[in-house]
């Protein structure tokens, strides 16, 4: 079987080298969580030797977690994560396709709708329905299974759920600390207040 790598389907592609390197260097490296700072507040990354496996948004646990300034021995490509996460929320468009997901205990299903989620990028906004015929899914229930599966994104940032929006471009659905603000905030700080000046899916 050809491994895919989290969407990347042409190995020539300077992502996709980018991606694979990353994923070579995450099988060395042991399990850790770090805490860092980013214009949204307080962040944390955790991840095993499969990749990131958590990404945690601002509350008042992430600020007792252990500080990346402070730590010794993570990994070059977590601290790598790390950086383009925080860089993304100081407004700069950057791509977190390279990052590699630890996704062995999510579902298929998913998998598919994180992954077809990871395609909307910033300053981007696509609805649920959206994702949902991107993934194939075009029955009445699939924009409302898109929306269960982003309930229960463990890696929020890395998979943009809060560039997923209601039908009629309304904020809906964001389970993350804060609430709807912080996904408001999120849209504000990718420099999308309009939720929607560029569509991914016509």
């Amino acid at each position: 079987m050809t491994e895919q790598y989290d969407g990347c389907q042409d190995p020539a592609t300077a992502t996709c080298q980018l991606l694979t390197g990353f994923r070579s260097m995450m099988i060395t490296m042991t399990a850790g969580i770090a805490a860092f700072d980013t214009e949204l507040g307080t962040c944390a990354v955790r991840w095993t030797e499969r990749g990131i496996a958590g990404v945690r948004l601002p509350s008042p646990r992430t600020a007792d977690l252990p500080r990346l300034d402070g730590m010794i021995g993570v990994p070059v490509p977590v601290r790598e994560a790390i950086g383009a996460i925080a860089r993304l929320l100081a407004g700069e468009s950057v791509d977190l396709g390279f990052v590699v997901l630890d996704d062995e205990e999510i579902d298929p299903f998913c998998r598919e709708v994180y992954a077809a989620t990871r395609a909307v990028q910033p300053g981007s906004t696509a609805t649920y329905g959206e994702i949902a015929r991107a993934i194939g899914r075009v029955d009445p229930e699939g924009a409302r299974d898109v929306g269960a599966a982003l309930a229960r994104n463990p890696t929020p940032i890395v998979v943009p759920c809060h560039r997923v929006v209601g039908a009629n471009g309304k904020l809906t659905g964001f389970s993350a600390p804060g609430g709807l603000e912080t996904k408001r905030r999120m849209l504000a700080l990718e420099g999308a207040p309009g939720f929607g000046q560029q569509v991914l899916f016509g």
